[in-house]
């Protein structure tokens, strides 16, 4: 099955639209909270529902060839969208402009942290926003599942990783092994027949390198830039999951074997991800800044996310290949939606920790009806739910 004649009917990347692409992710760095999956849900408002770049079939393909590589999923979506809608130019445009905003919030967090010795106070915009992106994702997953779902195969399959997600297991082993038995399972008669060579198309280009690097290891505790810069493009070359994953990574090389940072530090620099807009990863300016000052951040900002780069630059053209081999559009189906499943249970967590009482449940379902019965736009959202939060909490600003 393929789906290229309906990827065919919207527009060809063009090198004119570089703008368009610079004012959309920009926009999106400043006002895209709540993680990958709510970034995602965002893109997906935004390239499909509102301008039309892709169809839903062409996005959840980029979701699930996202999920198969190291990096930061959201970040990779915007470069792949870029480099659909511009070209080249788009590719690099679009993930700069999505990383910088956040990195310069993070960066000016950074050097009050180190001026003043601990973080400013800004539980009033995580109560109002969270909501929201709850209502955000559920869109999203609303859209995006009725496309994702393929017959009973792909519903069980679904449903089983999700489960299986709750109870502890590893997200890339979940896909990987989800996406292999839709793909057996829906090519059965091709394997037990001579045809069944056509399993040399499975794709490729998709690199695993779980731990496939060695810590960077260092004698004293002095801050080297060259070897700041490598262990975060170790880090950006290797790591699957959540933030969560990212923090044990970072309190092996830099707590443990280099002895640069505390583990308060390190909590405080992941605490700043989770709080800024934008992909989580820039937990890595925050490092590098209090540890080396401006040079620092550069060099750590630039190591975690030029991998990301580099792999969607390498495994973008290989999409369109995928949807033709029937055994690797069959793995991709797969993976699509074991990914949605992922989204629809990080969203559960999310809630459960968010909707704490009757204002927030207001602002979610609030939120849900602007969204599926008027589409409004979702930064528009964002921001209202910002300034709710600021008013509940007696118009409270940013204290040190």
């Amino acid at each position: 099955m393929t789906h290229t004649d309906d990827v065919a009917q919207y527009p060809a990347a063009s090198p004119k639209h570089v703008g368009e692409v610079a004012r959309l992710f920009t926009r999106l760095g400043f006002t895209a909270f709540g993680g990958p999956a709510a970034h995602i849900a965002m893109m997906h408002d935004e390239v499909v529902v509102r301008r039309r770049w892709l169809d839903d079939q062409h996005f959840l393909d980029l979701i699930g060839a996202t999920s198969l590589i190291p990096g930061p999923s959201s970040t990779e979506m915007t470069i792949h969208l870029g480099y659909l809608r511009a070209g080249w130019r788009g590719l690099i445009v679009a993930g700069t402009c999505f990383i910088v905003p956040a990195a310069s919030i993070v960066l000016v967090l950074a050097w009050l942290y180190t001026t003043y010795g601990r973080l400013p106070q800004a539980g009033w915009l995580l109560y109002g926003v969270k909501p929201v992106v709850i209502a955000i994702v559920a869109q999203a997953l609303w859209v995006l599942g009725r496309k994702a779902i393929k017959g009973w195969l792909t519903v069980v399959v679904g449903l089983i990783a999700t489960a299986l997600y709750f109870w502890g297991w590893n997200i890339i082993l979940l896909l990987l092994m989800g996406g292999g038995a839709v793909m057996l399972i829906s090519n059965f008669r091709r394997l037990l027949s001579a045809n069944g060579r056509s399993m040399a198309l499975m794709p490729f280009g998709l690199s695993f390198f779980q731990g496939a690097a060695p810590a960077w290891q260092s004698e004293s505790t002095s801050v080297n830039l060259l070897t700041l810069f490598l262990t975060f493009l170790k880090i950006g070359s290797v790591l699957y999951g959540s933030g969560y994953v990212l923090l044990a990574f970072l309190r092996s090389d830099l707590v443990v074997n280099l002895g640069w940072l505390t583990d308060q530090q390190l909590i405080d620099a992941v605490a700043i991800g989770q709080l800024t807009p934008g992909p989580v990863f820039t937990t890595a300016t925050f490092i590098g800044y209090i540890l080396a000052g401006f040079p620092g951040a550069v060099a750590a900002t630039v190591g975690i996310f030029l991998p990301s780069f580099i792999l969607v630059a390498i495994s973008n053209p290989f999409i369109p290949r995928i949807r033709r081999s029937p055994w690797a559009s069959s793995l991709l189906d797969g993976v699509n939606v074991i990914s949605l499943g992922l989204m629809a249970a990080v969203t559960w967590q999310l809630g459960v920790a968010s909707l704490i009482d009757p204002l927030t449940f207001a602002i979610a379902i609030g939120a849900a009806i602007l969204l599926f019965r008027y589409k409004v736009n979702t930064t528009w959202l964002i921001l209202g739910a910002a300034a709710i939060g600021w008013l509940s909490q007696g118009g409270a600003i940013w204290t040190l």
